[in-house]
């Protein structure tokens, strides 16, 4: 079964005609433009031919839909309701019924709202930018898979009038901590999903957390999902069974780096920021892990949406398990 995770980037119809420009939603230049897109975006998921992708910056259910027609078979989709205020969210598409769709927006309990401005009704939050997605598929009779789906905030910074530069550095500092902010509190909010799906029974139960983490995999926002330290792959304690294997999630990041793979370029870096995690279930059935960087553009800060040839600014991540 082939498993994965694809940032789309931006992947939002067009306007309807006549309506004014709105640089704060996501939209498709035109529909030449999306029409491209869609063809883009299908071919290469028709390439990987994935079993289950994890989806993100999809606009809305009919953008998915356009997806999944121009794909070949069928199809089963889910989507998050809950979209940024760009209208972007997270989804799922499956070969498979999906089963137990979950919802996830606040933060746990005992996290109060952190700040995400300097002022205004919306200077304090206590719910994800962008809802995660948890679903549940049956590879086979009586196995049961609980994939969560989610896409933390940016490290791409956003200024008052929806800049992406300030020349006041202590503005700059402020915005910086108000994104870490949010991206450590959606961490922890996914790591509770994660915790549901678990339910400290991970030797047994399949569970799958992916998606765009915009942070590689030793940032400490990322690691809050992996839950008790040690054991990673990689590392000498990984062959060691321990009590904290029941709850522990693994990146198969180390894998993917061993072969030079990445998912992003950022300002001409290469980054691994969309990751697949695994309950120690899954470990014996994992096979294979990797990304698609044929091509990928250079995301630069101060021009996050800047136009380019590739259907995505990410490469989709694949593992293979068997299940």
């Amino acid at each position: 079964m082939i498993i994965g995770t694809w940032n789309l980037e931006n992947f939002c119809r067009p306007l309807p005609p006549g309506s004014a420009p709105d640089p704060l939603k996501c939209a498709a230049k035109d529909q030449p433009t999306y029409d491209a897109k869609v063809g883009a975006l299908a071919g290469v998921i028709a390439e990987l031919a994935p079993d289950l992708l994890g989806v993100q910056e999809v606009g809305g259910q009919e953008a998915l839909d356009d997806l999944v027609a121009a794909l070949p078979g069928s199809w089963h989709t889910a989507l998050s309701d809950h979209p940024d205020p760009r209208g972007i969210r997270v989804g799922v598409i499956s070969r498979l019924p999906l089963l137990d769709v979950q919802q996830r927006k606040a933060f746990p309990d005992h996290l109060r709202p952190i700040q995400v401005a300097d002022e205004g009704d919306d200077a304090l939050t206590a719910e994800m930018g962008r809802g995660g997605l948890a679903v549940r598929v049956e590879p086979a009779p009586g196995k049961s898979l609980q994939v969560a789906v989610c896409h933390l905030k940016s490290k791409l910074l956003t200024f008052p009038g929806n800049q992406h530069s300030t020349h006041d550095e202590r503005l700059r500092a402020r915005v910086a901590a108000y994104a870490l902010f949010r991206r450590t509190a959606e961490a922890a909010a996914i790591r509770d999903l994660a915790d549901d799906l678990l339910q400290g029974d991970g030797k047994n139960r399949d569970v799958i957390v992916l998606g765009d983490f915009n942070d590689d995999w030793q940032a400490a926002t990322t690691q809050m999902l992996y839950g008790p330290p040690g054991s990673q792959i990689g590392t000498g304690g990984f062959t060691h069974p321990d009590g904290g294997d029941a709850t522990r999630l693994w990146n198969l990041a180390p894998h993917i780096l061993e072969q030079g793979g990445f998912s992003r370029l950022f300002e001409g870096q290469h980054e691994l920021i969309d990751h697949i995690m695994i309950s120690h279930s899954l470990l014996a059935k994992f096979r294979t892990v990797s990304t698609g960087t044929a091509k990928l553009p250079t995301v630069v800060a101060a021009r996050p949406a800047a136009p380019h040839d590739g259907p995505s600014d990410h490469s989709p991540v694949v593992a293979t398990f068997d299940l």
